[in-house]
């Protein structure tokens, strides 16, 4: 991938061994964030985003996940479900991956981070880690969170079965205006019937 700004190109060219660690450490989460990214773009293009925007959009989307390398190993790679305190410090991947990209002080990464900090926000004010709610929440954030949850449906892990896409797109539409911006989720129906991350299982 590259990106057309060369700041935002920079921090991807700077910031790509964080993907491949990443990849050494959970491979099923860094393919799940390639996806992730890509789909993102798709939402972002149709939604009409700024270059700026979509850039900070790409290197956030790519390393949404990258604070689960700061997950123990026994609750990352567990084959089932969560128990509450296991689900706590789960949540705290998105605070470490803001640390994460932040940490690395090249230009474009303070507005990645905010991004990679507020993807799991709810519409609703549900979410963490901070409990934003409708357009508190920045707009990449909200695109991420509909890329993110569409694609952990439509993939088998350890712990749950792939969905189909009808079935997916069922509980995206229900979990809109709760979870998910149901504006966002519009457009997000518009793409996703030609798009190359569709799911496959029918």
């Amino acid at each position: 991938m590259e990106l057309e700004d060369p700041v935002f190109n920079a921090l991807y060219m700077y910031t790509k061994a964080l993907s491949v660690a990443l990849g050494y450490r959970d491979l099923l989460t860094r393919l799940h964030s390639e996806r992730v990214q890509g789909l993102s773009r798709e939402i972002g293009v149709h939604c009409g985003l700024s270059n700026n925007e979509l850039n900070a959009l790409n290197i956030a989307a790519s390393f949404h996940d990258i604070g689960k390398i700061g997950i123990p190993d026994h609750i990352l790679l567990k084959p089932a479900q969560f128990d509450a305190d296991e689900w706590e410090t789960m949540k705290q991947h998105s605070e470490i991956g803001e640390k994460i990209m932040a940490a690395t002080e090249l230009q474009g990464s303070q507005q990645a981070a905010l991004l990679i900090r507020h993807h799991h926000e709810h519409y609703d004010g549900r979410g963490y880690p901070d409990k934003l709610s409708g357009e508190q929440i920045p707009v990449c954030a909200r695109i991420i969170s509909i890329a993110d949850s569409y694609d952990a449906m439509a993939v088998t892990r350890s712990y749950h079965h792939a969905r189909t896409h009808p079935e997916i797109m069922a509980i995206l539409h229900q979990e809109a205006g709760e979870k998910h911006d149901p504006e966002l989720m519009d457009f997000f129906s518009q793409i996703i019937e030609s798009s190359q991350y569709k799911a496959t299982k029918v």
